[in-house]
């Protein structure tokens, strides 16, 4: 698969694609059940596949984002997984949020030159939002181009959505969102440098940056952890660490791996989310800290040693 940058790196051999719009945050069976019609339309035509796509995204950059579910490099490993052939990322800032109706028309048909489109039939574009679906069924017609408006997926008579898993995370309903993302929740990153604060409380950690505006969850929860020599049960935390009282707290990833000793830096992991235990909260200080992360251990290895049972 390719990512573009831009419309300005559009190449001659990108050009004439199937195509769709959105975030597709998460990458979620909804997501799934669109990209496999962008495919199916894309070998009918015998054009690439294409996701258009906006970074940060555009909530984020009106202040009022929800948590993501994938930061950006996540959702391309998912879309290459599932045989996307071209990601069109777009950089939204100003520039982009002023784009009129005519021009982001004009950059799918003259830019692009796209064969076929699918979007939502509520699907809004341009300057203040003021595009609409009618807007690309027209200009189809007059560019010779199909657009389809596509149907949403049902779980359990709901409708399948990255809000709904946000939902079900925040609940610690894990697997009714792996039933809609179609695999277990899990945040893959490179393991950084820390305070080195948890050899001192007796569980050592491998810390995560998330690169996210916000995270998905949030609390102390089971973990499995991908991308060792083997796959490793443990205890994580995501949060701010409240009761190290830091200046500028930035969510972060903590995972104590159970009976493990390597050096992993620099490593990059998949930490699979299986159980919730707690929320985060602020202690009275690191005894009472260090008490507890003994517990939150004891519950984890609990909760493993019932399912392997």
């Amino acid at each position: 698969m390719e990512v573009i940058r831009g419309i300005q790196n559009i190449k001659p051999h990108h050009r004439g694609c199937v195509a769709t719009i959105g975030n597709f945050d998460g990458v979620h069976l909804g997501h799934q059940a669109i990209l496999q019609q962008v495919k199916d339309k894309a070998k009918e035509l015998q054009v690439p596949s294409m996701l258009i796509c906006f970074e940060p995204l555009p909530k984020e950059y009106f202040g009022h984002a929800p948590a993501r579910l994938t930061r950006f490099r996540e959702r391309v490993e998912l879309l290459s997984e599932l045989g996307v052939d071209l990601v069109l990322c777009f950089r939204f800032d100003e520039r982009t949020r002023a784009l009129t109706v005519d021009k982001f028309i004009g950059m799918l048909t003259n830019d692009i030159d796209i064969k076929a489109l699918f979007v939502g039939d509520d699907f809004q574009f341009g300057n203040d939002r003021s595009g609409g679906y009618q807007d690309l069924v027209n200009a189809g017609e007059s560019h010779n181009f199909e657009v389809t408006n596509l149907h949403t997926l049902v779980y359990e008579s709901v409708r399948v959505s990255s809000t709904r898993i946000r939902e079900s995370l925040a609940a610690g309903a894990f697997d009714e969102a792996e039933e809609m993302l179609g695999r277990p929740y899990s945040v893959t990153g490179k393991v950084v440098y820390g305070r080195q604060l948890g050899r001192t409380l007796g569980a050592a950690t491998a810390n995560i940056q998330l690169h996210r505006y916000r995270a998905a969850v949030d609390g102390v929860y089971a973990v499995e952890v991908e991308g060792l020599d083997k796959t490793y049960q443990g205890v994580a935390n995501v949060g701010i660490r409240p009761t190290l009282d830091e200046a500028t707290p930035k969510p972060i990833l903590e995972v104590h791996l159970f009976d493990f000793s390597q050096t992993v830096y620099g490593k990059t992991v998949k930490v699979v989310f299986r159980k919730k235990i707690r929320e985060e909260k602020k202690f009275k200080g690191l005894d009472e800290l260090k008490s507890a992360i003994a517990q939150d251990v004891i519950v984890a290895r609990a909760h493993f040693k019932a399912k392997d049972s």
